[in-house]
């Protein structure tokens, strides 16, 4: 009876909800799961540096940390200030810090002060490399291997990789409290908003963000960013939604032969896909080396962060729908919607047809309309007698050429046919009688008298 009274209030105890929404609401760095890494456990681990606990053991990426106590010693330099002064201003967040790691070592927990430094050491080495990639600096060497030109060119572009890898995770806290330490509370979270993107997301608009959970956050916040001037359409398809339809999409050729057409976005987000009579609009993607790591990394925290919404799954999930095979890639890439930038449309397919393996789609998710507005369309009567004929007939040049030949030899039979019913109405019906004319009188001969007839006749 004892133990069955102890096991219900550890039962009660664990079952606390409101201490687990606690604990729940401030995670936003995560393990990925061997479950999910198996497909591809280079994406999801980080290959140069690490950032926070998580991998700051990996013996792989030793090499680095020598780099980072150049960077901190630096960094204490140009601010004047010490370091204990940017240790107590992040030890007046630390549990919130160490509440952002959802499974975070036990080591971590018990050594505050081991926490902190590590806080610092990588804070102020993702800034130094920030701000070198953007504004070179004469701090350091001509020469020296990471922060110089050539560490620019060669190292920036796989650091800003692995700072976008979900496990990699530095809290963007840890910049907030460093920079405005630095600055004397001058510069905001707006500014360390800013110089973030400037490094991993160029092309984004300058806009205002807030406060953000990490560098992946923000980064995907700047993919989803809609034109706050730009008039949102209300998807009502074309000719109404069936309520019957099923939702599935065919790939971008087969669509294409039904009457779609294919447009680009005027932004970039990837919640800017709609379908409006007729027309498929969808945002301008670059297909690079590091795409498909970065959309896996979307999706996991996608994936594990409640609230984070599902817009990227959501967009490489359509986007594999509409993308079977090569053919498919070159007609996004004649419509300027997939800019190629590793080779072979084979390649592209593969890549997109790889990313939705094993991923679970919200059914309420914010293309699920769009789905259902191609799917309507292709399933007119109309539009699918037409993508019948074209792939049945127009497929290659010989089917062509039967095809047009099939329709001369019929219209040529027709015309033989109405010219044979003209000739037999036309023989078959009486001619018409010609008009009646009176014949004229006979003329008598001439009468002449006697006497004049027999001097005509020599008597």
């Amino acid at each position: 009876m004892q133990l069955l009274i102890d096991v219900t209030e550890e039962l009660q105890n664990k079952a606390d909800t409101s201490m687990q929404n606690i604990l729940w609401n401030k995670r936003s760095i995560y393990k990925v799961p061997a479950s999910v890494t198996a497909l591809n456990r280079a994406a999801y681990r980080p290959q140069t540096v690490s950032f926070g606990p998580y991998h700051s053991y990996d013996d792989q990426l030793k090499p680095m940390e020598d780099h980072k106590h150049r960077a901190l010693y630096y960094f204490l330099r140009r601010s004047g200030k010490s370091l204990e002064l940017f240790l107590l201003s992040l030890n007046e967040v630390v549990q919130d810090l160490k509440d952002s790691y959802d499974q975070l070592d036990k080591s971590w927990n018990d050594c505050t002060g081991k926490f902190l430094q590590l806080m610092v050491l990588d804070g102020c080495f993702m800034l130094e490399i920030m701000r070198l990639a953007i504004q070179p600096s004469n701090d350091y060497a001509a020469d020296d291997p990471v922060f110089s030109i050539h560490g620019s060119v060669y190292v920036a572009p796989f650091i800003r990789r692995d700072m976008l890898i979900v496990e990699n995770q530095l809290p963007m806290l840890v910049l907030y409290k460093l920079v405005a330490t630095e600055s004397d509370g001058e510069k905001n979270e707006e500014f360390v908003n800013k110089l973030v993107l400037t490094f991993c997301h160029p092309n984004a608009s300058i806009s205002t963000w807030g406060k953000c959970l990490h560098a992946l956050d923000l980064y995907r916040k700047s993919l989803l960013r809609e034109d706050p001037n730009r008039k949102r359409r209300h998807h009502r398809g074309w000719g109404g939604l069936h309520k019957d339809v099923d939702g599935v999409v065919r790939s971008a050729t087969e669509i294409n032969e039904t009457g779609i057409q294919f447009k680009k976005s005027k932004t970039r987000s990837l919640k800017e896909i709609s379908f409006h009579h007729g027309v498929l609009e969808l945002p301008v993607i670059v297909v690079d080396d590091v795409t498909e790591t970065l959309f896996l990394n979307l999706m996991a925290f996608e994936r594990f962060h409640v609230g984070a919404g599902n817009e990227v799954t959501s967009y490489v999930f359509f986007m594999d729908n509409i993308i079977d095979n090569e053919r498919d890639v070159a007609l996004l890439h004649s419509r300027g919607i997939i800019q190629n930038a590793i080779g072979s449309d084979k390649a592209v397919a593969k890549l997109f047809n790889c990313l939705s393996k094993d991923i679970a789609l919200d059914p309420d998710c914010s293309l699920e309309l769009v789905n259902k507005q191609v799917s309507a369309y292709c399933k007119e009567p109309w539009n699918a007698w037409r993508a019948n004929l074209i792939q049945t007939y127009l497929r290659n040049p010989w089917a062509i050429l039967s095809l047009v030949a099939a329709l001369i030899l019929f219209a040529l039979t027709i015309a033989q046919t109405v010219y044979s019913l003209i000739e037999f109405y036309e023989e078959g019906s009486p001619s018409p009688s010609p008009p009646m004319v009176s014949s004229p009188l006979p003329i008598p001969p001439p009468t002449f008298p006697p006497t004049l007839y027999l001097n005509l006749h020599g008597r």
